[in-house]
């Protein structure tokens, strides 16, 4: 007997389905936005005039319906699980995992127990993320990782990087950007000597992950990660039989 497909979708390969802020900066390789930066395919919808003074705590469900509309839309298409493509939209992550039938990633903060919990004791995580003032409780607590010891710096500080995402500019320049990354980390590891890894929570920074390793000398995890395990979970490879 042959092996048998089904159908019924209009289009195939997708497992990750990733919503998206309507933005127009640059998002190079390793920015969620970036297609590149994955090796598998991922299926995007933007939810257009969405910008980051939308998301607050307390939108209305009107308000909130064109992210739930792109949610519904990914699953109807055929994806396995959906991420976010900020990840300040996790405060509305528990009203996006009740609108699909779906798993819902909230943000990169969902490994933060997981790292904590895999380092020696006495250690902390440090978390890099593009405005330290904007990564409020609420986010800590939607994706289920508060309480947990940290230090958090932001780069808004900084001009290139900052200016570019969050005013929206529609070029930056990628070698300031990145000895931004390096002076960063270089001061959240000075002034905290006990961190033990890093969690970049912003999902335009894992662009420059490989810089903040490099200079950190301790592992650095990010949303790319851990969408790439949700793929995993759901495409599984064949492992060689023993012999």
């Amino acid at each position: 007997m042959g092996t048998i497909v089904t159908g019924k979708k209009n289009i195939y390969g997708f497992s990750i389905g990733i919503i998206m802020l309507d933005m127009q900066f640059p998002r190079i390789p390793g920015d969620i936005g970036n297609a590149a930066t994955f090796d598998f395919p991922v299926l995007y919808r933007v939810v257009h005039g969405a910008l980051p003074d939308k998301i607050a705590e307390d939108i209305t469900d009107e308000d909130l319906e064109p992210f739930t509309d792109a949610a519904r839309e990914l699953e109807s298409a055929g994806v396995s699980a959906i991420a976010l493509g900020c990840g300040y939209l996790s405060i509305f992550h528990e009203r996006l995992k009740s609108a699909v039938s779906i798993p819902v990633i909230p943000s990169a903060l969902a490994l933060l127990p997981l790292i904590y919990h895999m380092l020696p004791p006495g250690k902390i995580v440090g978390i890099i993320t593009a405005d330290g003032s904007g990564l409020k409780p609420v986010h800590f607590q939607s994706s289920g990782a508060q309480n947990i010891p940290t230090a958090v710096i932001g780069l808004e500080g900084e001009r290139e990087f900052f200016t570019a995402i969050m005013q929206n500019q529609p070029s930056m320049d990628i070698d300031v950007c990145r000895e931004e990354h390096i002076k960063i980390t270089e001061k959240l590891m000075n002034e905290h000597p006990d961190i033990g890894a890093i969690l970049i929570e912003c999902t335009n920074i894992p662009a420059y992950a490989k810089v903040i390793q490099e200079t950190a000398k301790v592992p650095v995890f990010d949303l790319i990660h851990l969408i790439n395990m949700v793929h995993d979970a759901f495409i599984h490879k064949d492992y060689p039989a023993f012999s």
